[in-house]
């Protein structure tokens, strides 16, 4: 399905979701940082009323490009909220309370917080670099990728997880997960770490299996050749490569990741957006975070999948319609050369936005359309903002020159 151009009635829906938004951050925002989302008691029952990692850092970016002085001068608030939190070991918190002054690392090990942590500093000083984030925070920083090379393999120079332990937190992604290392690539490329080009060699390599191109480490080779028996799709990187067995059921935020990261050339850019235009990911908002849900006959099926009643088919982390998402697929279009394209999917986004009366829900039912989760959700509203900032500039995500191809 090929996106719609933008209509002039466009134009008025994405200034009001911009003001929207701007309002929605200032009324989430406290002295330490960014609430994942409004405070109200549903949100403080399921612990939303806190300071989350991953959110707090792309709320951060957001608000550094915020048409407001008051966000723009709060940005790096929350980052330096998670940095007090940081454990012994140098992880970043997925979580900080801070009523209770209570950090928590998940059940498995929250990975993701601490990329995104690391990115958000970086653009921030880029942004700011008079708040001088990344020197006031340097022993922070340095702890924060030593933990990080203690997750990577030595020979792949890519992250290893367990099962669960991202932002897709109740889903069976281990093992070298494509979400987590297209992070991982970009906090390399930003902090100038050795092992960037091996990174994004090996990820091409394992995640995209069928393209047929060579590897002469063994044990690659085995999992290559376990990937292209069990990959039923071609087109976008798998979402995971484990020792056996992979994920095919079709990781659109991991894979609009990649393109924004510069792990995907121009054909495989072009590859990832006609494959999600073709699924009809992006139709009637933007953005299903899945293709393919994983159903519950599926070998990949697991117990945990049902907490809540959350993450069935169509729903949640398993093919639910997430605007935050939605803002960085609009990225990836421009990035891709596709700005009117993307700037029709950012009115999308904006609709979905603008839901219940602006309610900034946090995912909708991929196939009803229901509005499910918590309302007022901060990274909406911020994505939304940096998406918005990105598609009226010339500038990009990440300030790195990308890649016209990728040589393997």
């Amino acid at each position: 399905m090929k996106s719609r151009a933008p209509q002039r009635s466009d134009l008025p829906l994405v200034d009001e979701c911009g003001r929207r938004a701007v309002a929605l951050l200032k009324a989430n925002l406290r002295p330490a940082g960014m609430l994942a989302a409004t405070p109200n008691p549903a949100a403080r029952t399921r612990g939303y009323a806190a300071i989350f990692g991953r959110d707090a850092a792309i709320c951060a970016l957001g608000m550094a490009v915020a048409p407001d002085a008051t966000l723009r001068r709060h940005a790096a608030s929350g980052i330096v909220t998670l940095a007090r939190h940081q454990a012994r070991n140098g992880q970043i918190p997925k979580f900080v309370d801070t009523e209770g002054e209570d950090a928590d690392f998940w059940y498995l090990g929250c990975i993701d917080a601490t990329l995104w942590w690391l990115i958000a500093i970086a653009l921030l000083d880029r942004q700011r670099p008079e708040g001088r984030l990344a020197q006031r925070l340097a022993g922070n920083i340095e702890r924060a990728i030593v933990w990080l090379s203690c997750q990577e393999h030595q020979r792949f120079h890519l992250l290893q997880q367990n099962e669960a332990s991202d932002w897709a937190d109740i889903m069976p992604r281990s093992g070298f997960v494509l979400y987590t290392n297209a992070l991982w690539f970009a906090v390399k490329r930003l902090y100038r770490l050795q092992g960037a080009g091996e990174t994004h060699r090996n990820l091409n390599q394992l995640f995209h299996p069928t393209a047929g191109t060579h590897t002469e480490y063994r044990r690659a080779r085995l999992l290559v050749h376990y990937a292209r028996r069990r990959a039923r799709q071609h087109d976008l990187y798998l979402s995971f490569v484990n020792f056996s067995f992979c994920g095919d059921e079709g990781d659109v935020f991991g894979n609009v990741l990649a393109i924004l990261a510069g792990l995907a050339d121009e054909a495989a850019t072009r590859r990832i957006v006609h494959a999600v235009m073709r699924a009809g990911a992006n139709d009637p908002y933007p953005v299903r975070v899945v293709c393919n849900p994983i159903l519950e006959e599926s070998v990949f099926w697991r117990p945990y999948m049902s907490r809540h009643r959350q993450n069935f088919a169509w729903q949640y982390h398993n093919g639910g319609i997430w605007p935050f998402v939605g803002a960085f697929w609009a990225m990836a279009l421009a990035q891709a050369g596709l700005r009117a394209e993307a700037e029709a999917e950012l009115a999308r986004v904006a609709q979905a936005n603008a839901l219940g009366g602006w309610a900034f829900t946090e995912w909708l039912h991929g196939r009803t359309l229901a509005p499910r989760g918590m309302s007022g959700q901060s990274w909406n509203a911020a994505s939304f903002l940096l998406a918005q900032h990105i598609l009226r500039t010339p500038a990009r995500l990440f300030p790195f020159a990308l890649p016209r191809s990728v040589p393997l």
